[in-house]
């Protein structure tokens, strides 16, 4: 039998390649009265929401999950004036090969912001408080992202100093370190996407907080999201975009040499500006 020749072989590699590429996208559609009703239904917008389901977007992408398999059945829901640059981040972690378990809109598991971690489900829009508080969560006005949750633990402190880890299992994940000598990569850890979710205007992270730490949350300010759910969309589009680019045009002009130390001093100067 004549063998395979070679070339053949990297041909039939790069076609296989070409075509699970081509198989990725994503999209962004409007939230159905069907689908807002089912988000009534099932608690994850309450009759008191800051906004309306015309003010949402659901964001479609693909993305590589644990397994490096590609999936084509990611969802998350944003307001509508950041779905854009929502969807220009998850099209980034697809091109990093960034890990991601699952998105699954919160009507899958009934509003319940535990249950969703426990999947360790990627998620943004939930009409709920903040934990432990009465205050809206940003989650409420669509502008929070919550990324692969088990890696990216939840952390309270107890009077005593006692860490506890929401989900449960995110304790495997106090040690920060992707890379470990004499131990296998550890993927989807939010430290490798913060300049990604900075460069498309979700400038606060929860890994910088001192306690609680949380670092599975990206998030937009308040000031700006309270601004931008008063506006048209087409209005409150245009004020995050100027706002995107205030933080990339600052990047752009730092000084210091240290790309992060830069990154990190626009994200400060940016946030206190407000809106």
């Amino acid at each position: 039998m004549t063998p395979f020749p070679l070339i053949h072989r990297y041909l039939a590699i790069a076609l296989l390649c070409v075509a699970a590429t081509a198989q990725a996208g994503s999209s962004i559609s409007e939230v159905s009265d069907t689908a807002c009703n089912t988000m009534r239904q099932q608690g994850v917008m309450q009759k008191d929401a800051p906004l309306s389901c015309a003010q949402l977007r659901i964001v479609h992408f693909s993305y590589l999950d644990f397994d490096g398999k590609l999936r084509n059945d990611g969802e998350i829901m944003v307001l509508a004036a950041v779905a854009e640059h929502v969807q220009a981040i998850f099209d980034t972690l697809l091109q990093r090969k960034f890990a991601i378990a699952r998105a699954r809109l919160m009507d899958h598991y009934r509003g319940d912001d535990v249950a969703s971690m426990r999947d360790n489900n990627t998620s943004a829009f939930n009409d709920r408080r903040i934990t432990n508080g009465k205050t809206p969560s940003l989650h409420a006005y669509g502008v929070a992202i919550d990324i692969n949750p088990l890696q990216n633990p939840y952390i309270q402190f107890e009077a005593d100093g006692k860490a506890l880890y929401s989900p449960p299992g995110g304790s495997k994940y106090a040690n920060r370190l992707a890379v470990r000598p004499g131990k296998a990569a550890r993927p989807g850890m939010a430290e490798e996407v913060v300049d990604v979710f900075a460069e498309h205007g979700f400038l606060g992270w929860g890994g910088n907080w001192d306690a609680p730490i949380d670092y599975q949350h990206f998030q937009v300010n308040r000031a700006l999201a309270l601004r931008m759910i008063s506006l048209p969309v087409p209005e409150a589009r245009s004020v995050f975009h100027a706002y995107v680019e205030r933080y990339r045009q600052c990047v752009l002009g730092g000084k210091e040499q240290n790309r992060a130390s830069v990154q990190a001093s626009c994200a400060t100067s940016v946030e206190r500006n407000g809106q």
